[in-house]
């Protein structure tokens, strides 16, 4: 039930927000703050986030941003502690479910203090909590957080997202990507490793798409692992790509993805951030469901072999799996082939250019 004491005429006076990674979904938080800010342009708001997603949205008017740093262990609760002395909020919205998360909402006093039902609960998480969103099932991520709204009494009726990309970042991007030329940006690597697709598969549609008369940009992390799954990549491709991993920040990946025809990703953080900035999506997917984790604004690009995966690794169907079943098994991408992908390609193309050759 909505909070009786919000409304038009009487809004909260400060929210908090809690949802410290990962990039993905700190993207699908972002349309919660804008729908608050929209309803009550004077409540202060105020987001607990981690220090790498800070640097995707830490610019973002209007809201206060306590950076919570995760890998500095117990200093950083102390850290966040101290900044949230003395503070009370007329709402927590407790976006994140982990046990580090729920230590970390004990930090925060609010009279109002909203969180998961209880089907998508776990570590302890109830107790965090004195009101829970309603229990959907057949929900994208984004439209579950933004549930978060009702117990305020709000609806997000409309998804913005608008993240801030400074000028820096749209010249580093048209420095490096022709205005005139289709683009194909991949990003090859998840945080999970195992929803990565193989490098001589990646490298196939590169060169089909290089053969289609596309320039094709290769982004990644800094890791040390990023670089050598893209070397990997780069060395198979026989049409050599602008390779940028480990080139490129956040924001300016921003910019890259705007003036992308196409990305091409896994399930990721940057499957999700090239969605936010309205860049059409190739996502590959086995591992998960895309249409609870996909890109939200269109899917039809993607390559859906998640119900093949259910069926090898659960021996049921997708549709007989509890919703947001992960498929994280070993081999799981295999299940994607090189003309899967190139169908899609080759389709979006298509409709790009109306079927011309």
């Amino acid at each position: 039930m909505p909070h009786a004491a919000f409304s038009a005429t009487n809004p909260p006076k400060s929210i908090c927000l809690l949802r410290a990674s990962a990039l993905g979904d700190v993207t699908h938080v972002v349309p919660i703050v804008r729908t608050l800010q929209s309803a009550w342009p004077n409540t202060r708001l105020t987001w607990i986030v981690g220090k790498l997603e800070h640097k995707l949205v830490g610019d973002m008017p209007g809201v206060e941003f306590l950076v919570f740093n995760k890998a500095a262990g117990w200093r950083g609760f102390a850290a966040l502690r101290r900044q949230l002395a003395g503070r009370r909020f007329d709402a927590l919205l407790h976006l994140q479910v982990a046990l580090r998360a729920n230590l970390v909402s004990a930090l925060v006093r609010a009279d109002l203090r909203i969180g998961y039902d209880k089907a998508r609960s776990r570590d302890l998480h109830g107790l965090f909590v004195n009101t829970r969103i309603a229990q959907r099932s057949g929900e994208h991520v984004l439209d579950a957080m933004a549930s978060f709204l009702e117990p305020l009494g709000l609806k997000q009726s409309r998804v913005e997202w608008n993240i801030p990309i400074p000028d820096s970042a749209h010249e580093f991007a048209a420095s490096h990507l022709p205005e005139k030329t289709p683009i194909l940006l991949v990003s090859p690597c998840s945080s999970h490793r195992i929803r990565n697709w193989l490098p001589d598969r990646y490298a196939a549609v590169m060169d089909r798409a290089a053969m289609r008369g596309w320039q094709v940009l290769l982004c990644g992390g800094p890791s040390a692992f990023e670089r050598e799954f893209g070397d990997a990549i780069v060395e198979r491709c026989k049409h050599k790509p602008i390779d940028l991993i480990g080139r490129d920040t956040l924001k300016q990946f921003l910019a890259l993805c705007q003036r992308a025809s196409l990305v091409l990703t896994p399930d990721s953080g940057p499957m999700h951030m090239a969605n936010a900035v309205g860049a059409k999506v190739l996502g590959l997917h086995a591992a998960s469901n895309p249409n609870r984790s996909g890109p939200y604004s269109d899917r039809r690009w993607c390559v859906d072999r998640y119900d093949a995966a259910a069926r090898k690794f659960r021996g049921k169907a997708a549709s007989e799996l509890p919703w947001g079943t992960k498929l994280e098994y070993p081999g799981v991408m295999d299940l994607i082939a090189v003309d899967d992908v190139i169908e899609r390609f080759e389709t979006f193309r298509n409709n790009q250019t109306g079927g011309a050759p």
